[in-house]
């Protein structure tokens, strides 16, 4: 499996995250093969949220932590909070203290290795964060900070206050999800590719230092569908298969590999198939060359200027 430092924090993450939004689908006997498999495939970081699943998703995640095989110093955990379902996002600091301590009895860990905001919260007063965040840290309960789903200046406003450099981003990135790849090739164009929708945030998050955590990888519009094996695309899954080919491997690690070959990006499994992340976890030993990445992205409908 290939590891990076995550957000140059010193945090020895694996390429491959298992995120565990839909892990209710299982019993607790799946939810422990499914960390079993993913940590003897080499995966040891897992994305959790609070509001997956009502909070059932942690809570199951943490009965089947507490079964594996492995230790809990042995991987890192990560959550996020900041929405309140159907009602509103909400940073303010007693909101993520309090989340986070819900996470943490859900989970029944001591710490989280990384803390993300879900969302961008429009009443967000960086003053706020940063004081959750310090009392966080300071009380050992949470380790490193990111964010999810935020453009540039969101993160530059919340730089302004908040004292730990942090570390991620997660954001909606796939085959089929390019725009933050499109508007960079596209620069100044007047095609809709051009159309600069994320702020520059795929060079931002190189400069500032933050791994990009792709979600939804194997998607296709805002959970349309898995673009694999789906004959509504069958030039990408033709070009998937070819290389899957010559590399002996399968069309999900391929589909990972050409996330993995952009500089900075940690991608975030979310099967409840134990066969499947083994598949996924292939990607580690793939190293795409440039042609094979764009001929990939050309296969996926998009185009050069």
């Amino acid at each position: 499996m290939k590891m990076i430092d995550l957000g140059q924090s010193g945090l020895n993450a694996s390429a491959i995250a298992l995120g565990v939004m839909r892990i209710t689908k299982l019993d607790l006997a799946g939810a422990t093969e499914l960390l079993e498999t993913a940590h003897a495939a080499g995966i040891n970081f897992f994305d959790n949220a609070d509001i997956y699943a009502g909070g059932e998703a942690e809570t199951l995640f943490g009965q089947a932590l507490r079964n594996a095989s492995f230790k809990r110093e042995d991987v890192l955990v990560q959550s996020k909070v900041g929405i309140v379902p159907g009602k509103r996002y909400d940073f303010s600091t007693q909101h993520i203290l309090d989340s986070v301590d819900a996470s943490l009895s859900r989970l029944g860990v001591d710490y989280l290795d990384v803390l993300l905001l879900h969302r961008p919260d429009a009443l967000m007063e960086p003053e706020a964060v940063a004081e959750a965040f310090d009392t966080l840290q300071n009380a050992g309960k949470v380790r490193q900070f990111g964010v999810s789903n935020c453009n540039p200046g969101q993160v530059e406003l919340l730089n302004t206050a908040v004292s730990q450099h942090l570390i991620a981003n997660q954001l909606q990135l796939s085959l089929m999800h390019t725009g933050m790849i499109d508007a960079g090739i596209h620069v100044n164009m007047t095609d809709d590719r051009a159309t600069n929708r994320d702020g520059g945030i795929l060079e931002y998050s190189r400069l500032a230092g933050m791994t990009i955590q792709a979600w939804s990888p194997y998607q296709y519009g805002f959970f349309d569908g898995v673009f694999i094996d789906d004959p509504k695309f069958p030039e990408l899954n033709a070009k998937l298969q070819e290389l899957a080919d010559q590399y002996q491997t399968n069309k999900n690690a391929i589909a990972s590999a050409w996330l993995l070959r952009l500089p900075g990006t940690q991608v975030i499994a979310g099967t409840t198939n134990a066969k499947r992340i083994q598949q996924i976890a292939e990607a580690g030993d793939v190293r795409l060359d440039a042609q094979e990445w764009y001929d990939l992205y050309f296969a996926a409908g998009n185009d050069l200027p």
